[in-house]
């Protein structure tokens, strides 16, 4: 039965590429970023949440939302309860042979983890990886991890001057890129509160500030896409007591081709805030 299943979907492939491109539905536009250079001309990519000024916590489906999941081959999306509404579409509106790729499954982090895993570039190769395979684009997958290399060595370098910084966040976005580079996050109880639509606790916010006040963290890193009271008032205590001010986005930028064109420009801000360029 697995076998006959993955006959007719490799042949679903060869047949699809041979009289049409593969349609490519991302959720998030920096999978779908990942998906176009792997699939180049013999693909065509639709993002949903795409928009680097719109709360993607505040993304609600329509017509266009529904018309897309229906029409997609290969459909890309996050999981972790980042956008628990994909799944319920792809059951009622979904291609019978709609290969659905759940990124977080793909990398074994379970729910309750902080769901921002594109912020760790290995969950992009794993992607990729994945995409070649499917699509039968080895030659790809290795470009695609040449593309790459300036973000490691960017990543090497900051961790051999910073390892061991201290840093913090009004929310968890940029968790595991601070773990590549070594760094150690402050306030996280904080953070995934608010991520999960929640009011951080009145000891939660009293450590938060103490972290700012009294100079444990050197950085503090807010989402430029979201801004709620509690967001600023910590914004204004950092700059108060001389804390770096990071504004990161969730979504890539428009003007962004590539996701390492965006992660490295993140890199050569912080270098900036931080005094190292």
């Amino acid at each position: 039965m697995i076998r006959s299943f993955f006959t007719l979907f490799g042949l679903f492939f060869s047949v699809s590429r041979i009289f049409a491109v593969v349609q490519i539905v991302a959720v998030e536009n920096f999978y779908g970023k990942v998906a176009k250079q792997i699939g180049g001309s013999s693909v065509a990519v639709a993002s949903i949440l795409r928009n680097p000024n719109q709360n993607p916590h505040e993304f609600q489906t329509d017509a266009a939302t529904v018309k897309a999941i229906a029409g997609a081959d290969i459909l890309i999306y996050n999981g972790l309860g980042y956008d628990d509404w994909v799944e319920k579409l792809l059951r009622v509106n979904g291609k019978p042979y709609c290969v659905a790729i759940k990124v977080a499954d793909l990398i074994k982090v379970r729910m309750g983890r902080n769901p921002h895993i594109w912020y760790d570039p290995e969950t992009m190769s794993v992607l990729a990886a994945r995409l070649a395979q499917i699509l039968d684009k080895s030659a790809a997958a290795e470009a695609f991890e040449k593309s790459m290399q300036p973000l490691r060595e960017k990543i090497s370098d900051l961790r051999e001057k910073t390892f061991g910084l201290k840093v913090t966040a009004t929310e968890s976005i940029f968790g595991y890129m601070a773990r590549s580079l070594g760094w150690e996050m402050l306030n996280y109880d904080y953070q995934q509160t608010v991520v999960n639509n929640a009011e951080p606790c009145f000891q939660q916010s009293v450590n938060f500030e103490r972290a700012l006040t009294e100079g444990q963290a050197k950085v503090l890193f807010y989402n430029s896409q979201v801004q709620n009271p509690s967001a600023k008032r910590m914004q204004s205590i950092a700059k108060r007591h001389r804390i770096a001010v990071v504004g990161i986005t969730e979504t890539q930028p428009y003007h962004f081709p590539r996701y390492v064109d965006w992660m490295l420009w993140e890199l050569s801000m912080i270098e900036e805030v931080l005094g190292l360029k």
